[in-house]
């Protein structure tokens, strides 16, 4: 799941995915299930009024090391082709 990352066009952070989110553009968001939940509550919500799918990684540095940066990542967006 985590292997599509590296490959795809994506968007990292919140700010970002919450704008690709709400113009339609997202095909798919990974959340970090130790990041705070107030910080990504309003990201599942959005997600499911978009209807947008959201895949589940268990920590922030995982996520983050997925898509190639040396932090944690709290949202990951993929972006439609």
């Amino acid at each position: 799941m985590l292997l599509q990352l590296s490959d795809a066009t994506k968007v990292v952070g919140i700010k970002q995915s919450k704008k690709v989110i709400r113009d339609g553009a997202a095909k798919s968001v990974f959340i970090a299930k130790d990041a705070e939940k107030r910080v990504t509550g309003p990201i599942y919500e959005l997600c499911q009024s978009m209807d947008v799918a959201v895949n589940e990684v268990d920590t922030m540095q995982e996520l983050g090391s997925a898509v190639g940066i040396a932090v944690g990542a709290a949202v990951v967006t993929v972006v439609n082709d």
